[in-house]
């Protein structure tokens, strides 16, 4: 069995090819953002070559340059460690180094210009025969990194991370990078591993470290950052200013300048250059951390973590500050976390996450957050799966594959996460943590606790999941709903679109769609026998911050003897046009094309008014909790339901209620069939006592109502009155009967 996935795609016939050669052949690509190609050129040669797409960020790698070549037999090219020369290590500083004669420097010139251009430019290797680039920042983390295990494993999934990064850095729109990771991706190390590479090259600079605690925060300092410091080749090392291995803060004062000839043949002396006046320390855990500095680098680690007081959007917001001089972006954040439940910061992280899509940009051409996310699933990054050329083992194979850390691999990442999945099904919240730990999805890594929410989360994370597998797009067509030839008051069609606000899951077949027929006057549905609508309505077309709530249409069939899934949401819209007219017209078409009746909130009354201006009265429904004589003057002329009512609201939660424990999740022959996952998450975050937002919730709560109106239909009361019927009645009590007056 072959499983495929990537987390990238090459973008071709992007550039002209002659325009792509002249450009290159006078070096004339800049390093950053090119606005005329809309990419990110990581190039620091001039030169151009493979154009890829990562997490929607298109980004431009260098031309092929002499790559090395470990072994002419593919299966023998991988990534290996180069060994340090003996003779090179025994001189552990700039010091020793000047004790040496010029023929001993000149010797291992060439041998540290290549190293200095390698960090620079970055390096191309063969891996299993495909030509392969790391960023010049990567190869320091694999060739110069040491960690708590000695040298790091090349990966496939963290070359795109630091490609994704550099492209980051090279982008004069952006902050820095929000990921969304897996429990030991090495996100620690790699973020640590640049704090020292950036730093040890840039002069009056300060770099920083944060974390979920200062206590984290340190132990990264400790236990990552000085080893990787201290480990360095001497030409790569600043001389260190205090301790060899400080506690609070990194300080180096004189440069590692690069050896170049000319330093070589004019004999220039340490005493001659420049201090650098670069540090790196670390901050306790708070909103204002760092406040008033003025940061190259931050490394932000566990940052969906932080827990009350400690607010991450709040110390974002501080912290933006210090990397920035005006308008001009000086200083990038590297933030990365997997992310804790909703309610103990992960519902933060969560916001600042998705303000950091970089399809989602302001005028200025930067995200809400400035940072740009990325999201790697768990199966890319899995300790104990990779083979030795750094790719996952998705599947077992027959023959057991040999692992990047020697062992051997039997079984595949996707069935041993099954596995622990499976074995978590009962206890709902230890699988959500771990969801959250190893998340294969976007959603998974959002997991919130399973106590804390109305509905059973367990069946609503099991739909999503199953939606998921089963790649919903197949499932759900995106679209839009329009009047033929314009004309209003006709026939509505329904024209598939990507950019359309409607998500359906069933049409209706020819013979059921735009049934209208005319009764009393009234343009009435003809299919209120197979289906309904509900409807979250809005009134005002702008808010002053220029957000307000959504509008929300969720239709729902009936069990019904027509051609139609029974108990199945068809349709799901979650959007706010410019205009509130827009929704409104949005609504009617819907309602037409499906030719079923809707029931609305009257709270926010413009949509059933104007159902009623334009004739279609008949389709909004009653409120079905009562009898006509007893609805109010308002209730008689429009129709909808009220949300005030206490009733009302626990009616409306114990239907949805209802629904889920039917039709969503593991049901009694597979899995149901609710495919919107907006709707499905809404159901998830749900709170009754704060209604407002979560207008999916009430929509389609509305929907299963409206299907179901029999149900809250109120009992008449009998009254029991004695009837008169002529008829004398007798006292028989003795011996003589006696008429009862």
């Amino acid at each position: 069995m072959i499983y495929e996935q990537t987390l990238w795609k090459e973008v071709k016939d992007l550039i002209n090819p002659k325009i792509l050669k002249k450009q290159n052949r006078f070096k004339k690509w800049e390093y950053g953002y090119n606005s005329d190609y809309d990419f990110i050129v990581i190039s620091k040669t001039g030169q151009i070559g493979q154009i890829i797409e990562i997490q929607n960020l298109r980004i431009a790698l260098p031309a092929t340059n002499e790559p090395f070549k470990r072994s002419k037999e593919k299966a023998e090219q991988y990534w290996e460690k180069a060994e340090y020369p003996k003779e090179l290590s025994r001189i552990k500083s700039r010091f020793d180094w000047e004790e040496h004669d010029t023929d001993f420097k000149e010797k291992w010139y060439d041998y540290i210009d290549k190293e200095f251009t390698r960090r620079e430019q970055g390096y191309w290797f063969y891996n299993k025969g495909n030509c392969t680039y790391i960023t010049g920042t990567h190869y320091m983390y694999l060739q110069w990194s040491k960690i708590d295990v000695g040298a790091p494993n090349y990966r496939e999934a963290n070359r795109l991370f630091f490609i994704f990064w550099e492209a980051c850095k090279a982008d004069n729109r952006c902050y820095g990078m929000c990921y969304l990771k897996n429990r030991r991706s090495g996100f620690s190390f790699m973020s640590s591993a640049e704090l020292v590479n950036q730093a040890t090259i840039s002069s009056d600079a300060r770099f920083g470290i944060l974390s979920k605690s200062g206590s984290d925060a340190k132990k990264m300092f400790t236990d990552k950052v000085v080893p990787i410091s201290v480990n360095y080749p001497f030409f790569f090392k600043p001389i260190q200013d205090g301790m060899d291995r400080p506690k609070t803060e990194l300080a180096y004062r004189v440069p590692a300048s690069k050896l170049t000839r000319r330093k070589l043949e004019s004999n220039e002396q340490l005493r001659e250059l420049d201090g650098l006046d670069t540090t790196i320390d670390w901050k306790n855990t708070g909103d204002n951390s760092y406040d008033g500095e003025k940061l190259k680098l931050l490394a932000h680690d566990e940052s969906g973590k932080w827990e009350r007081p400690d607010n991450i959007l709040n110390n974002w917001r501080v912290t933006k500050t210090t990397l920035r001089l005006g308008s001009r972006i000086v200083g990038k954040c590297m933030m990365g976390s997997t992310s804790n439940a909703l309610d103990k910061g992960g519902n933060n992280f969560k916001k600042l996450y998705y303000n950091s899509d970089v399809t989602k940009r302001n005028r200025n051409g930067q995200t809400s957050s400035g940072l740009y996310s990325m999201f790697i699933p768990m199966e890319w990054n899995y300790e104990g799966f990779m083979d030795s050329y750094g790719s996952p083992v998705f599947i077992g194979e027959k023959d057991s594959i040999k692992g990047a850390d020697g062992y051997d691999i039997t079984t595949g990442v996707i069935e041993h996460w099954e596995n622990e999945v499976d074995g978590l099904r009962d206890d709902p919240d230890s699988l959500n943590e771990y969801y959250r730990q190893f998340p294969r999805t976007e959603q998974h890594a959002f997991r919130d606790e399973a106590k804390d929410s109305l509905f059973n989360l367990t069946k609503i994370y099991q739909q999503i999941d199953y939606n998921a597998e089963m790649n919903n797009i197949s499932s759900v067509t995106t679209g839009s709903f329009q009047w033929v030839g314009g004309v209003k008051d006709t026939q509505v069609e329904f024209y598939p679109n990507k950019d359309g606000r409607f998500q359906i899951s069933w049409v209706p077949p020819r013979n059921l769609q735009n049934k209208v027929f005319v009764k009393n006057g009234f343009k009435s549905p003809g299919n209120e026998h197979i289906g309904a609508f509900g409807c979250d309505s809005y009134d005002i077309s702008g808010t002053v911050d220029g957000k307000g709530s959504n509008g929300a249409l969720h239709g729902l069939t009936k069990f019904s003897m027509e051609d139609a899934p029974p108990n199945h949401f068809f349709l799901e819209y979650i959007a706010r046009p410019q205009t509130a007219e827009i929704f409104f017209e949005d609504v009617l078409m819907a309602c037409i094309f499906y030719g079923m009746p809707i029931l609305c909130e009257n709270n926010k009354p413009r949509l059933l008014y104007y159902f009623k201006r334009r004739g279609y009265r008949a389709f909004s429904m009653n409120r079905p909790d009562k009898i006509w004589n007893k609805l109010s003057t308002t209730e008689k002329e429009i129709g909808g339901i009220p949300n005030s009512s206490e009733d009302i609201k626990q009616a409306h939660a114990a239907a949805i209620e209802s629904y889920i424990e039917s039709y969503v999740g593991l049901v009694e022959n597979g899995y149901g069939d609710m495919y919107h996952q907006k709707t499905l998450e809404d159901w998830g975050k749900f709170d009754i006592n704060n209604r407002t937002k979560f207008d999916a919730t009430i929509s389609s709560g509305l929907a299963i109502m409206a299907c179901n109106k029999n149900r809250y239909r109120p009992n008449p009361e009998k009254k029991y009155q004695p009837i008169k019927l002529g008829i004398k009645r007798y006292d028989n009590d003795g011996a003589i009967s006696k008429i009862i007056k």
